[in-house]
């Protein structure tokens, strides 16, 4: 921890906001001195996210979500964090619990320490990404504060380059469609999910409302090649700019297919999940959608999108249906992509959490240290 506050003094990125004295009493000491030492203690509990609509894709429907919210404390810092569980992650309120109750974060004195804490977290079981993401954006948290700084400043990133978010719009009758798209109206973008024999007439109703941009989310739900190139166009004649993961994972051919003849970029979510899956997605989609819950968390997010953009591929950061604390993670990323969809704490109905905000329809950061979020009291 000694080198880093350091740096921290010498570079000024702690001292800008917080001046010497501030950062000294961060550390725990006067800041000539050594940083007081602790241990790290990680706690957890279970947390059922309530969705305000029925939130329908192309094979489920579902009133809620499963989550966990997360803690890491050290010398009295507070580092937050969440997993949240949609069905096809896998994982549920048992398996992340069970994991969780596996990390024993008390073996380290130095949260500082970020990479070798994370690695020791994603080596002890090989899935539970969710799971090892509340771990994850907790200690991103937790070093947040302790350094002073929200995570975008840290990475340098301007805030000026925030994107609109896209608002979800999931399966429904052309009455409901009608009512949520007028609800959206703050957002500059639409996103709609797509994937059953109702997706020309969904998209019509949205447009006999407004004529906004939409992004489409197929959930694999087109299973031909030639169909979903024929939508391709079609959409694109109806102002859709871009089609996420428009075809069953695993037939990567015919998602590549769909990418060389589609006039609107196409986008890898459930092809996409951690960061060897990047190599294997570049010439296949056009670009990827990060989502902190099946990336483990900010660091990998970071690192996709780093490697994304030396690939010369888009990004998207997504996110599920979770509170302020994920989102508010999440957007740490948002200055550097090209599309974001982080409307996931609007569809809650008891968020836990103050965080980011969407201000006339844009991404808008904080300079709350960490991850930008505080608790809600109850």
């Amino acid at each position: 921890m000694d080198s880093r506050r350091d740096f921290l003094l010498k570079s000024g990125m702690a001292t800008g906001a917080f001046g010497l004295n501030s950062l000294g009493a961060i550390f725990g000491q006067n800041v000539h001195g050594k940083a007081k030492k602790g241990k790290l203690k990680l706690t957890f509990k279970p947390y059922t996210l309530e969705l305000a609509h029925v939130f329908t894709l192309a094979n489920s429907s579902r009133t809620s979500t499963p989550d966990v919210l997360t803690q890491i404390e050290y010398d009295g810092i507070i580092g937050y964090g969440e997993a949240s569980m949609p069905p096809y992650l896998g994982e549920s309120i048992e398996s992340v619990t069970k994991f969780l109750s596996k990390v024993d974060l008390s073996q380290f004195n130095d949260p500082m320490e970020m990479e070798k804490i994370l690695d020791y977290v994603d080596s002890i079981e090989p899935l539970n990404k969710a799971a090892k993401a509340s771990v994850d954006i907790a200690l991103h948290d937790l070093v947040g504060k302790i350094i002073g700084q929200p995570w975008w400043k840290i990475w340098g990133y301007d805030t000026d380059k925030m994107p609109n978010t896209s608002y979800t719009i999931g399966i429904d009758t052309p009455e409901v469609v009608r009512q949520k798209t007028k609800e959206a109206a703050p957002y500059k973008i639409l996103k709609v999910k797509l994937g059953r024999d109702t997706d020309k007439e969904l998209i019509e109703t949205i447009r006999s409302v407004t004529d906004k941009p939409i992004c489409v989310d197929v959930n694999q739900g087109w299973k031909d090649k030639n169909f979903a190139v024929d939508m391709s166009h079609w959409l694109a004649d109806k102002g859709v700019v871009f089609i996420e993961q428009g075809m069953p994972k695993e037939n990567v051919e015919d998602n590549a297919y769909l990418t060389e003849h589609s006039p609107i970029p196409t986008f890898a979510d459930e092809a996409f999940q951690r960061l060897p899956d990047l190599i294997k997605c570049h010439g296949v989609y056009s670009g990827i959608n990060i989502k902190l819950m099946k990336s483990t968390g900010l660091r990998e997010g970071h690192r996709m999108l780093e490697l994304a953009r030396a690939l010369g591929m888009k990004v998207m950061i997504g996110c599920m249906t979770e509170t302020s604390c994920g989102i508010s993670a999440a957007a740490q990323l948002a200055p550097m992509v090209d599309f974001a969809d982080l409307d996931g704490n609007l569809l809650i109905k008891n968020d836990a959490f103050t965080g980011m905000k969407i201000v006339d329809g844009k991404v808008t950061l904080n300079d709350w240290p960490g991850i930008g979020i505080k608790p809600l009291k109850k």
